[in-house]
């Protein structure tokens, strides 16, 4: 029996979708601007099974991060605060290992995220890795080092990625499994 799933679309200035599950209850779809309603409702279409199977996964680790509660304003500066001390060192260790240089670094509090890199070779990375294991934290950095050299989710990105992590697969499935979880369980008000 298929399930009656609601979802929230937003549609912004990006180049590919991306679908989002916080709970039954909670799927968010998100798309290109020129992407019209048909192709939106199609795509869902396409990745209802995707979608259901990820649901059940969902549900199933929802258990093992009972112990996550919103956070206060305070908390989100004090996260902030420990990725400011813990995220730099470990970008300046990872850069010269890659042998890359970057511009600035900057902490934020973000829903959607873990890490970004522009073409100014700015980085941005979420205060939320605090709740993530280290291995998580180290994979969300070199992610986005390997993008300095590689703007894209290339074959070459991703052996850029292996080199530095031979085993980053455990951690991108951890944040695949739990990263929505950490988001929706501290910022439930997305």
């Amino acid at each position: 029996m298929k399930l009656n799933l609601e979802y929230k679309i937003i549609k912004s200035n990006r180049k590919s979708y991306a679908i989002q599950i916080y709970s039954k209850s909670k799927i968010v779809v998100r798309v290109p601007l020129n992407m019209t309603d048909e192709e939106v409702y199609n795509l869902i279409d396409s990745k209802r099974d995707w979608i259901e199977n990820n649901l059940k996964s969902y549900e199933n680790s929802t258990s093992k991060l009972k112990y996550l509660k919103p956070l206060s304003d305070y908390d989100i500066l004090k996260l902030k605060d420990k990725a400011k001390e813990i995220i730099p060192i470990k970008v300046d260790y990872y850069a010269k290992i890659m042998g890359i240089s970057y511009n600035k670094i900057s902490i934020k509090c973000q829903k959607t995220r873990w890490g970004s890199c522009s073409s100014k070779r700015n980085l941005n990375f979420n205060c939320l890795l605090m709740l993530t294991p280290d291995n998580v934290i180290d994979y969300i950095i070199v992610h986005e080092l390997c993008h300095l050299k590689e703007m894209n989710h290339s074959k070459r990105f991703w052996n850029e990625v292996k080199t530095v992590l031979p085993n980053y697969e455990e951690s991108h499935k951890w944040l695949k499994e739990n990263g929505n979880i950490i988001i929706q369980s501290v910022l439930p008000n997305i």
